[in-house]
């Protein structure tokens, strides 16, 4: 019931990662990411345990496909998940059990790997990576990518029945998330509305990673008494 991407910008090296469903609040239970080390989604009948695994065997130097294969070998009921990985290299692996929902299908390419289950067809995630790919080189942030990437998936298709959630998550030289943005449920198109918190959110970006770190360096924060 689900279509994700997860993805290297090539020339940041930030990580980031979309996961949009039929079910509520999707990203809490499949979006993974850790800078400096890959984005991973989890999905179908999700095992939440398998992203923060993936990660881990990255952080301590696998690369993608040696990740997917140790999951493979060490987790029962992999017939009946999707795990998609990223690494750090831009090196990517896709796993699509034979029980996996509907028509599923995946698609792969350098820095980004694209997959779904229950979709309207079996070509969503080329395009998907197509759209992405055409994007490359342009200067253009990843979160932007990634929103135009699930718009793309939804123009090919999307899911067979109605989309209801979706999550962005993004990282880039701090331990935690520079964006993390979730909507839970909603009766709209839960990606334009993504799209509308990306566009709030993305100015304030880099001075909440300032707040972090330093924040006598900050800006102010805009609220009443606040100089």
């Amino acid at each position: 019931m689900t279509f994700s991407v997860v993805a290297r910008c090539q020339e940041t090296g930030m990580f980031g990662m979309a996961v949009s469903s039929s079910s509520p609040a999707v990203a809490a239970r499949c979006a993974n990411a850790r800078a400096g080390v890959g984005a991973v989604s989890s999905q179908n009948i999700t095992d939440p345990t398998l992203g923060p695994k993936a990660l881990d065997l990255l952080e301590r130097g696998t690369s993608a496909v040696q990740a997917r294969d140790i999951l493979r070998q060490s987790n029962n009921h992999m017939n009946y998940r999707q795990v998609l990985i990223v690494d750090k290299d831009g090196n990517t692996a896709i796993h699509s059990g034979e029980n996996s929902l509907g028509i599923f299908a995946q698609a792969e390419d350098l820095n980004i790997a694209c997959a779904g289950n229950l979709l309207d067809n079996d070509g969503i995630p080329q395009a998907m990576i197509n759209c992405f790919k055409q994007t490359e080189g342009k200067g253009l942030y990843l979160g932007d990518r990634l929103i135009d990437v699930m718009r793309a998936a939804l123009a090919a298709g999307g899911e067979a029945g109605p989309i209801h959630s979706i999550g962005m998550r993004l990282v880039d030289k701090v331990s935690w998330p520079v964006a993390d943005l979730r909507v839970d449920w909603t009766e709209n198109c839960p990606i334009e509305e993504l799209a509308k918190l990306w566009d709030i959110y993305k100015p304030q970006l880099a001075d909440y990673v300032t707040r972090g770190i330093n924040p006598s360096d900050a800006p102010s924060y805009g609220v009443p008494g606040d100089e």
